[in-house]
């Protein structure tokens, strides 16, 4: 079994923390999006992952090379002309049976269920209850008829999550390529859905798979929503309280340091994060940062931020120093 994960996204809707680091490599309970995702894939016998990176690639190599053992390759979209352009770059890296998957959400599916397919493919979906925000699919019995982006009128409501399973993946790169010939695009972008509906067209049978769990990590509200279920979903607190308050569920780094603070529920603090004097409670707070006198709610805090104050809500990007107080710091002394 091959991979194919497109990370090139720039990531706009979780600006400032995409500034300085790829989508994927946003902290949730824990670790890394990515690191959620391959942690799920692990059941499956991957032969190749081929990662086609984009702006600050060298972060996704470094991570994945350092953090998994499985066969990688890393490949560039060096311009963003949307998914089926990205899937195209990995395009003679691999042949066979390939799973796509797109890691900026969080998903638990039975991957096993792969192995038992009879058809040319299939889709991950999750029931929603208002498909006018995803692109669903139409079945005739077990295969997908049509894929539809965003339909006004309902005439599904299985969302496709972003897993794609291929049992040549030969036929997807050539339907790309028709795809590409005929400027199937919108807004200057190639849609995989188009390019499944012409092999779907042409006689190839796809089905579904489901999705007992689908969550987005798309956005700063999506993603303290996916944290909090993380959190729930590990249960437990760390044996740690040294005059602190821990109220579970929460994720604290050993390395971290707390001082005379509230940590909890759902929270999720990083390595070497120093925690001073402060309530942090269902927030983000990523390694290296400082929390001095705060109270920080439905937060994120990216890496080296430094953030005093008082009872506040923040979105704060790496090496950012936030001042909530009327107090002053002297930056030029750090």
């Amino acid at each position: 079994m091959n991979i194919i994960v497109p990370v090139a996204g720039l990531g706009k809707r979780l600006r400032p923390h995409t500034w300085s680091r790829p989508k994927p490599l946003v902290s949730v309970a824990g670790q890394p999006v990515l690191g959620h995702v391959l942690d799920r894939l692990k059941t499956l016998p991957i032969d190749r992952a081929v990662f086609v990176t984009g702006y600050l690639g060298d972060q996704i190599e470094h991570h994945v090379r350092a953090n998994y053992e499985f066969e990688s390759e890393f490949v560039e979209q060096s311009t963003p002309k949307g998914q089926s352009h990205a899937i195209k770059q990995a395009k003679g890296h691999v042949s066979g049976e390939t799973l796509i998957v797109f890691p900026d959400m969080m998903f638990e599916a039975d991957l096993s269920e792969i192995q038992a397919l009879r058809h040319d493919g299939a889709l991950f979906v999750k029931e929603v209850d208002d498909p006018r925000k995803f692109g669903v699919v139409v079945m005739e019995g077990d295969q997908i008829t049509r894929l539809v982006e965003k339909p006004e009128q309902p005439v599904s409501n299985k969302a496709v999550i972003g897993i794609y399973y291929f049992r040549e993946i030969q036929d997807l790169f050539e339907a790309i390529d028709y795809q590409m010939d005929q400027g199937l695009q919108k807004d200057g972008e190639y849609y995989i859905a188009d390019a499944i509906q012409h092999l779907i067209d042409n006689g190839k049978s796809f089905t579904t798979l489901n999705a007992t769990v689908w969550e987005d990590c798309g956005s700063p509200d999506a993603l303290l929503h996916t944290n909090r279920y993380l959190l729930d979903r590990l249960g437990g607190s760390p044996e740690r309280t040294d005059g602190n308050v821990i109220i579970p569920p929460v994720v604290i780094d050993p390395s971290a340091t707390l001082t005379g603070s509230v940590v909890g529920p759902y929270a999720s603090i990083g390595a070497g994060v120093e925690v001073n004097r402060s309530i942090v409670t269902n927030s983000i707070v990523d390694e290296g940062a400082h929390i001095e006198t705060a109270m920080l709610t439905e937060s994120i805090v990216g890496r080296e931020a430094f953030v005093s104050g008082d009872f506040v809500r923040v979105n704060v990007g790496d090496s950012s120093d936030i001042l909530l107080a009327k107090q002053s710091r002297n930056i030029s002394d750090d």
